[in-house]
């Protein structure tokens, strides 16, 4: 997986910001990453971010802005935006507010309870903060739906299932199987996401609709990559151990594609819609069918960071296809 790159400018309709970038991943080492196992090299370290540049938090003040703008041209939400996001002091503190209201079960699961849990596991785990605000950057930049981020943060259930997995991930992490499941569940019930807790997931992700969307215990899913709705990153039946996909940075996965088994998608490809995956995809090549197989004359060119697929969200397939 490639360092943050501090010159990267992409030109995707010149909306993205500086901001993403200071999220984006480092060449640390985490947790998580000591973890995998020697005989499944992924291809990216996901969960490893890192902050640059000055302490500011870009993400969560222009989200805030966006939050008070809407407020004041809409009387009828101001108290939503209140409580959600102007009366919070941060994003992990308005995340934790926001999955709780979301998941939790009256007479069975208090709201408090489950925003104190979720709010301990961002705490406890600062790189899910950091990723979530790559991901409302990459909502924002990638998604012409989306206007702003506020939007994506009070109504994008892609995006709120991914920071539910992200907090789970933190508890599977510290070896708090049960109260991970258990987040997994309810976001699987409330979202229509399925995420294992034990699933590694990189920053600036993006679940586009995101409905019926599973992913695995023991898959790996880099940076910088985009998911359409159905897409399953599965087994294949009931072996054990490492058996899920490992998809690298950048990488664009159309609408109701599976990829099963303990295959690898390089860096940069492209999964068409539909296709079923069963074998390793090479980096930068588009795989389209059942059962899926690349296609183009030749490899596709080296392409800059912003140019991946998982960035500029292009499903066509160039001028290297046959």
């Amino acid at each position: 997986m490639a360092a943050c790159v501090d010159k990267w400018h992409p030109t995707h309709a010149g909306r993205l910001s500086s901001a993403i970038y200071r999220y984006l991943p480092d060449r640390t080492t985490t947790t998580a990453d000591r973890a995998m196992p020697a005989a499944a090299p992924a291809p990216a370290r996901a969960g490893s971010c890192c902050v640059r540049g000055s302490g500011d938090d870009d993400v969560w003040g222009e989200l805030r802005a966006e939050a008070q703008a809407d407020a004041d041209a809409e009387p009828i939400l101001r108290k939503f935006y209140g409580d959600l996001v102007l009366s919070r002091p941060s994003l992990e503190a308005a995340l934790a507010a926001h999955l709780s209201a979301k998941l939790c079960v009256p007479g069975a699961l208090p709201q408090d309870a489950l925003r104190d849990l979720l709010a301990g596991a961002l705490a406890a785990h600062p790189e899910a903060a950091r990723a979530a605000r790559a991901d409302l950057a990459a909502a924002r930049d990638r998604d012409p739906a989306c206007a702003r981020m506020v939007h994506c943060f009070l109504y994008y259930k892609g995006f709120l299932a991914l920071q539910a997995h992200r907090a789970a991930h933190a508890l599977w992490a510290d070896g708090r199987a049960a109260a991970a499941l258990l987040l997994q569940s309810r976001a699987s019930e409330v979202f229509g996401v399925d995420i294992h807790p034990g699933a590694r997931i990189g920053c600036g992700i993006l679940f586009d609709h995101a409905t019926g969307v599973v992913i695995g215990e023991t898959a790996v899913v880099g940076n910088d990559v985009s998911i359409l709705h159905g897409v399953t990153l599965g087994g294949t039946g009931k072996e054990s151990g490492d058996r899920h996909p490992k998809v690298g940075d950048g990488v664009l996965i159309g609408a109701g594609a599976s990829v099963l088994g303990n295959v690898h998608i390089g860096a940069g490809a492209k999964i068409g819609a539909g296709a079923v995956v069963l074998r390793d995809v090479p980096e930068g090549t588009t795989a389209v069918g059942n059962p899926a197989k690349a296609i183009g004359k030749k490899a596709a060119p080296q392409r800059r960071p912003e140019e991946q697929p998982g960035v500029t969200m292009e499903q066509g397939w160039s001028d290297y296809v046959i």
